[in-house]
């Protein structure tokens, strides 16, 4: 579904990493892990496409990533879904009409009318559906970005440390939630520094653990 071949990505006169490659196969589940600096974010944005790889070729459901034009990335990405670290929301819009803009914005918006109400629900955010982004708290504005990105249906979810700012038990919930997107056959890729979740995650599924660190990216041990 995504290839990196060889994949080298600098800026500055200086290289992140250099030669990457790695497959995310349908249906796989795979964390990323490493030193903060590493390119962890970096090696996200260009699985979605988001960054152009100096040296290598990226591959986003057979395609060559580097020879799409913007309108290309943008059907592209409409299989992929991201959830940001900083889950941006627009505070003036409710938490279900945030969710539903990817929808909105692609004018399938009756779309989001029928599957909205199951997805705030299936995330626990069912009471919180018409509150402004400010009343919520962070975990449960961790959920609302997880439920912005599946709502387009995507074949990948690509996750960067959505467990960074909430505390074990919310972090076990939205563990629980990747999980069953995975079970259900959705490809998973997340960033992560929690290896206790790392360690959750792997007594229920086959997750890959992958880290980054100068400049390279190697399958961790089983000491994880």
């Amino acid at each position: 579904m995504i290839e990196l071949e060889n994949v080298s990505y600098g800026y500055g006169g200086q290289t992140l990493f250099s030669h990457i490659s790695l497959t995310l196969a349908p249906g796989s589940f795979h964390f990323l892990t490493g030193p903060s600096g590493a390119g962890k974010t970096t090696l996200l944005r260009l699985c979605y496409a988001d960054l152009r790889a100096n040296k290598g070729k990226v591959r986003v459901f057979g395609q060559d990533a580097g020879a799409l034009n913007r309108d290309e990335v943008a059907m592209s990405r409409r299989r992929i879904g991201v959830v940001h670290q900083d889950c941006q929301f627009l505070d003036h819009l409710s938490i279900a009409e945030n969710i539903a803009l990817p929808l909105t914005v692609s004018g399938r918006g009756h779309e989001a009318a029928q599957n909205l109400p199951e997805l705030l629900n299936w995330v626990g955010l069912g009471p919180q559906a018409n509150q402004r982004p400010p009343e919520l708290s962070g975990g449960e504005r961790q959920r609302a970005a997880l439920a912005r990105a599946v709502i387009v249906s995507p074949d990948v979810i690509i996750a960067d440390e959505p467990t960074g700012n909430v505390d074990w038990e919310m972090s076990q919930r939205l563990l629980s939630l990747l999980i069953e997107l995975n079970k259900m056959g959705k490809t998973i890729l997340i960033a992560t520094h929690d290896l206790a979740m790392i360690r959750a995650a792997k007594s229920d599924i086959s997750a890959r653990v992958l880290r980054l660190k100068d400049g390279q990216l190697v399958q961790a041990g089983a000491e994880l």
